[in-house]
């Protein structure tokens, strides 16, 4: 079965076009599964590996944030069978190498080995490789056994998806990496997939005043049914305006979702003395962020980086289920657009111009 063709988009150089393609799986290792996709989300980290910000071999199928069902399994694969449900995990834990017996899995030397080992073939014999090892943007991939989670029957896939990175990674900044608790106030800047998710985690754990950021005044109407309470556009009385907002201390906590070193240090400024800066967003390496050697000291506020939302998705995954279930967060919300994989390359397009939330592609 692993010889049959499938459909994938294809990039195959930096900053160039998707091509739909049919490519050839390469055989199950044993520990391998083959899963047919529901749906994929378009991450802006699929932006990144496109424009050469995260490395990755060429040429490639991106697409990290799916889910789908099992449709074969390796000979040594005992954790699944055909016909199970599953989200990708495009950073699956190898549970030995230091970080993951130091309880995080989310640092984990291991889990982007899959990204350097090509999955399946195009039809010229060429090697393609799977975007941070998953490969969505395809009607079906291979993946390790270990980068699957399990997802009951009752949960819809296209939702599902949604929790591959977007959700765990938003809710998880809030929860895991910056610890809000009830009663404190968030700024999250950016509202794309992760920003939504990031309000609704903020609402979750009960803060009290959610300042939501962005350019667009489009998504103000979303941002305030999923959690904020305030919504104001990026200018250079942003702290100013967040200080109003929070008695003139500033926020206790601001989570970054864009990636840029100005929102970054915007972040920063709109905390309070002592508050917390959580930087979510995948920026460049040559957009360098300034810090006055006087205000990291003076103002002892703490600014933290976030892989992955600090989770171990096989934990954290069954958790928000549990709050989907109970109508606390709302996954369908986050799509704002819906696109067959041949318009693939027209999301991307929304995406850079920074319209819309999450678009999911749908096979």
């Amino acid at each position: 079965m692993s010889g049959a063709p499938i459909r994938a988009a294809v990039l195959r150089a930096l900053d160039g076009p998707l091509t739909m393609e049919e490519l050839t799986l390469n055989p199950l290792g044993p520990a391998q599964v083959r899963v047919r996709l529901a749906a994929a989300g378009v991450c802006h980290s699929d932006l990144s590996l496109a424009n050469g910000t995260l490395r990755q071999p060429f040429p490639v199928v991106l697409g990290h944030e799916g889910a789908g069902t099992v449709v074969e399994v390796g000979a040594a694969v005992t954790t699944l069978a055909p016909g199970d449900h599953v989200v990708l995990n495009w950073s699956p834990p190898c549970r030995d190498c230091w970080f993951c017996a130091a309880g995080e899995p989310y640092l984990c030397v291991h889990a982007d080995d899959a990204r350097a080992v090509p999955f399946a073939r195009s039809t010229a014999g060429e090697d393609v490789y799977a975007g941070l090892g998953t490969g969505a943007f395809a009607t079906e991939t291979v993946v390790g056994a270990h980068a699957c989670i399990p997802v009951p029957a009752d949960v819809p896939l296209e939702e599902a998806a949604l929790l591959g990175c977007a959700v765990l990674t938003g809710v998880g900044a809030v929860t895991n990496s910056a610890r809000v608790r009830p009663g404190q106030s968030v700024v999250v800047i950016g509202l794309g997939g992760v920003g939504l998710a990031a309000l609704q985690g903020a609402r979750i754990v009960g803060a009290t005043t959610i300042v939501a950021v962005d350019p667009s005044p489009a998504k103000e109407e979303l941002a305030r049914r999923l959690g904020a309470t305030d919504f104001l556009a990026p200018s250079d009385k942003l702290a100013k305006e967040i200080r109003a907002l929070t008695e003139g201390r500033g926020a206790d906590h601001a989570v970054e979702c864009v990636g840029r070193a100005d929102t970054i240090r915007a972040a920063w400024s709109c905390t309070r003395r002592g508050g917390a800066a959580t930087v979510v967003g995948l920026g460049s390496p040559k957009d360098m962020l300034s810090l006055s050697a006087l205000e990291v000291a003076y103002f002892a506020r703490t600014l933290t980086g976030c892989m992955y939302g600090s989770t171990d998705p096989s934990v954290d995954v069954p958790v928000l289920l549990d709050h989907w279930r109970a109508g606390r967060l709302d996954l369908a919300a986050l799509v704002t657009d819906h696109v067959p994989l041949d318009d693939l390359a027209e999301a991307f397009a929304r995406m850079r111009e920074g319209k819309g939330a999450r678009t999911l592609v749908r096979f």
